[in-house]
């Protein structure tokens, strides 16, 4: 087995390093852990993500459009794992976490997955409290969230890859179109819940409660049109990091 770890990285020079590093000493505290590669997708950066990526002899690919499902994407193509984990530049990826993915894996009864999620430094109340919500959704509906994403390659190339036409929700889509290709195979979607994986919680300092309760508003009552529209994806295109 061999896996691919693909990272998508839109102007991330100040926590990308942390990221890379998470993976290789992941792998290196995981007895008879399988061959792997890493692959930064840089998003059209205008700072030194690349640079970061190609100072720790990482693969780095370019995708030239400021789209997150594209660079997912373009990351995946380059990549030559038969199972392909995919990780947010800002999040780090814990030894716990990545050792249940790899049992999943290799259960023969799983074709990917996600984790449910925390994040550090832990957000204010109010952000803990949509964190649980959505830890809640991702065990009752088996959704992963993006920051850590995981599947089979084949699986991943027969059901499209992430949908082009979403700027936000593409891992919702994809888990869905993951786990309809797995029930007639008799394959499950797993969320890891005893270790979850950590992200950065920047977004709960960058925005306000009610900068990101109007963005849950608009997936809430236009889901479909927010997603696709970049303009009302404020909370993850107006390039604050």
């Amino acid at each position: 087995m061999k896996l691919s770890v693909v990272i998508p990285a839109f102007n991330e020079e100040k926590l990308l390093g942390a990221c890379l590093d998470s993976v290789v000493a992941a792998f290196s505290g995981q007895p008879g852990a399988p061959g792997y590669e890493l692959i930064v997708c840089d998003n059209n950066s205008t700072d030194g993500t690349a640079s970061v990526a190609a100072g720790r002899g990482v693969k780095v690919v370019f995708e030239p459009l400021n789209l997150i499902s594209g660079s997912r994407n373009s990351g995946a193509a380059a990549a030559s794992g038969d199972w392909l984990l995919f990780m947010d530049a800002d999040s780090r990826l814990s030894s716990a976490t990545l050792g249940r993915a790899l049992d999943l894996m290799r259960s023969g009864s799983c074709l990917g997955g996600g984790a449910t999620i925390d994040f550090d430094p832990a957000p204010p109340l109010w952000g803990r409290v949509l964190t649980g919500l959505w830890n809640a959704v991702s065990r009752v509906f088996g959704l992963a969230a993006g920051s850590f994403l995981f599947c089979r390659r084949d699986a991943f190339v027969a059901v499209g890859g992430f949908s082009p036409l979403f700027y936000a929700g593409e891992e919702v889509a994809l888990s869905r179109a993951l786990k309809r290709w797995g029930s007639v195979r008799g394959l499950s979607f797993q969320i890891i819940t005893s270790a979850p994986h950590v992200s950065s919680g920047r977004k709960f300092r960058i925005y306000t409660l009610a900068e990101l309760l109007l963005q849950a508003a608009r997936f809430s009552l236009r889901p479909f049109s927010s997603v696709r529209s970049p303009a009302r994806l404020h909370v993850f295109y107006d390039g604050r990091r």
